[in-house]
């Protein structure tokens, strides 16, 4: 069983420390089964290093998909991992690698959110002048990453997964179809679609 101190730490906004933070084997299966065995058997140090070795990636995945938005991406990172807590025992490393598997995680946690906060949104009501809202510029800048954010979420996750790809992760047409088992020309036209699907959801709303 996780300890529950350790899902509240992450109520409290706890995060690595850079000498806790261990090299691990990213996707090797024998290896995350064996964490994963110590984490559900109690062991306390385990799940922190599993923890400080994933969270600065997940928190660049969560914070793409969020549009860059603070108050959104420490939400969603934090559910993410709450989340992952309550549900380690689910994880089955011959699925998939554990990164991977927190990503698809955050990537409900960030629809969810979005959700959440449009519908806010939607029954705001200005109270008057002078209120503490933002400023005309700077609420234009948070609408911009509400729609950018808003637009990942809509996509297909192809789709999201190769511009994070390309964008996120800085990998080229070659490395992407390494990965994927594809043709570099395969992945310019994926690439292609993808950002023309971003532009419209992006241009025309999200659902």
């Amino acid at each position: 069983m996780i300890p529950i101190v350790l899902a509240k730490k992450f109520r409290e906004g706890f995060r690595p420390h850079a000498d806790n933070i261990r090299t691990m084997s990213d996707g090797d299966p024998w290896h995350e089964r064996a964490i994963r065995d110590a984490v559900l058997a109690g062991d306390a140090t385990a799940w922190r290093q599993w923890f400080d070795a994933h969270y600065e990636r997940l928190a660049d995945y969560v914070r793409w998909r969020c549009g860059g938005l603070r108050d959104l991406t420490d939400d969603v990172l934090q559910e993410t991992w709450l989340t992952a807590v309550r549900r380690v025992r689910a994880f089955d490393p011959a699925r998939g690698a554990f990164f991977q598997w927190l990503c698809g995680i955050a990537s409900n946690a960030a629809r969810n959110a979005i959700r959440s906060r449009y519908r806010r949104n939607a029954r705001f009501r200005p109270l008057a002048p002078g209120d503490d809202r933002p400023c005309p510029d700077a609420r234009a800048e948070i609408e911009k990453a509400e729609r950018v954010a808003a637009a990942l979420a809509a996509l297909p996750d192809h789709y999201e997964a190769v511009l994070r790809a390309k964008y996120l992760d800085r990998q080229t047409a070659d490395e992407i179809a390494a990965a994927r088992n594809d043709s570099p020309k395969a992945v310019e036209s994926l690439l292609a679609r993808a950002r023309q699907a971003f532009r419209a959801i992006y241009e025309n709303g999200h659902e």
